[in-house]
């Protein structure tokens, strides 16, 4: 997906070549500390392809999980939890499930969806 005025490659495919760059290439060529931190590089990038990729579909249904418990953001639903000034029902238990298997979808995608 592209957005105006921006062409190809997008930004999502400019983060994978960087980061299949450094995974096939740096990685095997260093050792050490230099190693660890290509490791932890090669994780960021993949975690921004990733929400580059799925963060405006997740951004869309975040809103509706949180429009549909009467709440405009994530503050207020924290606030009103704090303040049991909702319910804790199945509903919000499930719009949190959500949330967090969103969280996890970029952060760690090997992490068990069910």
């Amino acid at each position: 997906m592209t957005s105006a005025p921006h062409d190809v490659p997008t930004a999502a495919q400019l983060v994978a070549a960087v980061r299949d760059f450094l995974q096939s290439d740096v990685l095997p060529a260093v050792d050490g500390r230099v190693r660890f931190h290509a490791r932890v590089a090669i994780n960021v990038l993949g975690m921004v392809e990733r929400e580059i990729t799925l963060g405006p579909e997740q951004a869309r249904e975040h809103a509706a999980r949180l429009a549909a418990l009467g709440m405009a953001g994530d503050a207020e639903l924290a606030a009103a939890i704090r303040e049991g000034r909702i319910e804790d029902d199945h509903a919000l238990v499930t719009a949190l499930e959500q949330a967090v298997r969103a969280k996890l979808a970029v952060a760690n995608p090997a992490y068990p969806q069910d």
